[in-house]
């Protein structure tokens, strides 16, 4: 079974296959009816469909290990009941088996490769690549700028130290920190259960160079990618941030983001404390393709009134490099 990013991928791909297929039946029938005509091709290569980023074997098996336990995730309770009044849609993705890779048909011309997307149409759009969320572990390297500061806030909620502000042109933003990632060790330090200012101290006390951070890619976060209709729009409708209708009938509707669920990037470009407006322009901005990462609001919410809403001007709203 392939994988795809859109529903507007899956049936491109869907008549490639079909038209490869017809071309194929019409040259064995060609050489049965005309033993003197060439040999029908045995196999035909993929179109060089562009794939959604593969994951390397490390970002696999982390699958498997995703944030201790939902009924722990910031001091919110997450049994069935809760999720399925909640947020249902990730009943299903917790039961998906981890290493489920897109597999391609033995009659289909497509060639993935493991836990890749087919991506005929949206392939080519590097928001694609740069909003994918792992949810996986990775380590980075910061170092203090002439301020002494590496330029992150965090919030300790519960057991867990989650960012809620990276600011812009910091060390922080440029190892590649994003809201609502949780920091899992400093320097080799667990950090759980540690307190906002005993967390926010321990970087005053490192050396300037080579304080290291063990992280969690955003917990909770998920992407969908749309299209653009004829007329620019993607359909959907969103107020302070949060998705509040669907258009019928648009990509929006056909993709499947979810009312009640904030915005939190477009493309990969952090839009967590900005006006609706501003927005709205870079979503206009970006080409026919589109892809927005969202966390339900349930989360959301919980999350930002720990969080000085102040502190959202200095946010670093940076398009990240590929």
């Amino acid at each position: 079974m392939s994988l795809y990013p859109s529903l507007e991928d899956m049936k491109v791909d869907q008549m490639g296959r079909a038209q490869a297929q017809m071309v194929s039946g019409m040259m064995s029938a060609q050489v049965e009816n005309n033993p003197t005509a060439p040999p029908a091709i045995a196999g035909y290569a993929a179109p060089p469909y562009p794939l959604h980023p593969p994951e390397t074997a490390k970002q696999q098996n982390s699958l498997a290990h995703l944030y201790p336990s939902l009924g722990d995730y910031m001091g919110l309770e997450f049994t069935d009941e809760v999720i399925a009044a909640n947020m249902p849609e990730y009943l299903a993705v917790s039961q998906v088996q981890p290493g489920t890779v897109a597999v391609a048909p033995t009659s289909g011309p497509v060639s993935v490769v493991p836990s890749g997307m087919v991506a005929p149409i949206s392939g080519a759009s590097p928001g694609l690549y740069r909003a994918q969320v792992t949810n996986s572990i990775r380590e980075i390297t910061l170092c203090k700028d002439s301020e002494g500061k590496v330029g992150m806030r965090v919030k300790a909620i519960n057991r867990g130290v989650f960012v809620c502000l990276v600011k812009k042109n910091s060390p922080a933003a440029l190892a590649g920190l994003r809201f609502g990632d949780q920091i899992l060790q400093i320097n080799s330090e667990n950090v759980a259960g540690y307190s906002m200012e005993k967390v926010h101290d321990m970087p005053k006390k490192s050396p300037t160079n080579g304080i290291s951070l063990a992280i969690r890619d955003r917990p909770f976060e998920r992407t969908v990618t749309l299209h653009k209709d004829s007329t620019g729009h993607i359909g959907f409708q969103f107020r302070d941030g949060e998705i509040t209708a669907l258009v019928k009938d648009s990509s929006a509707a056909r993709n499947g983001p979810l009312t009640d669920h904030h915005l939190l990037e477009v493309n990969g470009q952090n839009v967590v404390g900005l006006k609706d407006k501003e927005v709205s322009a870079i979503i206009n901005e970006c080409g026919q393709v589109v892809t927005v990462t969202i966390m339900p609001s349930f989360v959301y919410k919980h999350m930002m009134k720990h969080m000085a809403s102040s502190l959202k001007k200095f946010m670093d709203h940076s398009i990240p490099d590929l």
